[in-house]
């Protein structure tokens, strides 16, 4: 089911044993305060998701076509890098949801990559949670965290090639110095960089000569030097994903089986991932990723109450 990995998808994995990266200081992703402002539980009946046109694909050829698509209710936007999934789409929670839960989000995409010119290769859409624009930038100071319901489905439903399927991703900023060359001099610059941790979702296809059997991995983006790491495996049914960033500006990762709040003991991994001292966290925001020929459906997922937290 799988093929190589894509643009910003290419990395090294590295094994590392789960309880390799223990970090002190930690935050549990849910501690806190929740950010009312942003997140959402999908059962607004009114719940609606406006496409605005062809997606954008600025990643790929500088364009965006805007206006952008966003959600009824102000919470969501289409990614002006990589464009929107081709289903964003209200649907009954699974079995094995939250408590309560009557409605979740199924993001699902056939078309990835500059409209009307299949690539054959891995592309990917996005779709972002409106952060910044509703409670702005959160310094990592506020030690600000996510949660994420993700259900993954059955083995026999995801899309056909061995590769990352889907990912789970905060939007972190940093300050790095640079040097500009001039005519006669150069001059060194402070500046903003944009850099992206978080999960991706990795299958491996009974198809594939090199696999005996469907399983999925999970990946965490990534080590100090960018790498992804190597983690759990993954069963099909709901599962819970989250980040916090503290301080010190290193992320740390966790996950568990199901939909409980997630506890100190699902830490699975802490980084500066590619060297950075995150300063701002932004948003949170989604990877649908498929082999864009036209034909291949990427793996539906379901998601279900992300939400944004800090200490203070």
């Amino acid at each position: 089911m799988k093929s190589p990995q894509l643009l910003s998808l290419t990395c090294f994995v590295i094994a590392i044993p789960v309880f390799f990266a223990h970090a002190d200081g930690q935050v549990v992703p849910g501690t806190g305060i929740r950010q009312t402002n942003v997140g959402d539980n999908f059962e607004d009946v009114n719940w609606k998701w406006h496409p605005n046109g062809e997606k954008a694909s600025r990643e790929q050829d500088e364009l965006e076509r805007r206006p952008l698509g966003g959600s009824s209710n102000g919470r969501w936007f289409e990614s002006p890098k990589r464009g929107q999934p081709d289903v964003i789409e209200r649907v009954p929670t699974p079995e094995g949801g939250i408590p309560g839960s009557n409605f979740a989000l199924k993001l699902q995409t056939l078309n990835s990559g500059v409209p009307h010119r299949p690539s054959r290769q891995m592309e990917q859409d996005d779709f972002v949670m409106a952060c910044s624009s509703r409670i702005g930038q959160t310094s990592v100071a506020r030690s600000p965290s996510c949660t994420c319901r993700i259900w993954l489905p059955p083995f026999q439903n995801w899309e056909n090639r061995s590769g990352s399927h889907f990912g789970y991703r905060i939007d972190t900023k940093t300050t790095v110095t640079e040097k500009k060359k001039g005519f006669i001099f150069s001059r060194t610059v402070r500046e903003e960089e944009s850099y992206w941790p978080g999960f991706f979702f990795e299958f491996h296809s009974e198809t594939d000569p090199r696999y005996e059997t469907d399983e999925a991995i999970l990946l965490i983006r990534g080590n100090n030097t960018g790498h992804e790491v190597k983690s759990l495996n993954l069963t099909t049914g709901w599962w819970t994903f989250g980040m916090s960033v503290t301080p010190d500006g290193r992320v740390h990762y966790y996950a568990r089986q199901g939909v409980e709040d997630l506890r100190a003991a699902d830490h699975l991994y802490s980084a500066y991932p590619y060297g950075y001292t995150a300063e701002i966290f932004a948003t949170q925001f989604f990877n649908n990723v498929n082999q864009y020929d036209g034909q291949s459906w990427s793996t539906p997922f379901i998601i279900d109450d992300p939400a944004v937290f800090t200490l203070h």
